[in-house]
């Protein structure tokens, strides 16, 4: 839908802008398939903390997630993510 359509155009512009601002030389470009590729890696990550934190918070006998429950699992999923 449009919604959704103009959702995932905000989101690679403020991704592109994310990564731009961080190369040291302006003459640095970044390629449409790299912002492409980078949010489709931001949508795995977010999905996969949603799930740890739900799991997280499951072991705890709690039946909502909050940010103490994203805190603990944030360690592990970030070497999780290093080694891909």
């Amino acid at each position: 839908t449009y919604t959704v359509h103009y959702y995932v155009l905000c989101l690679q512009d403020t991704i592109s802008k994310l990564l731009s601002s961080l190369f040291k030389e302006d003459k640095t470009k970044l390629s449409g398939d790299a912002v492409l590729l980078m949010a489709e890696m931001l949508k795995v990550f977010v999905q996969e903390a949603a799930v740890r934190s739900q799991k997280q918070a499951e072991s705890e006998d709690c039946d909502q997630v909050d940010i103490e429950h994203f805190e603990k699992i944030l360690p592990q999923l970030v070497r999780s993510f290093n080694k891909v």
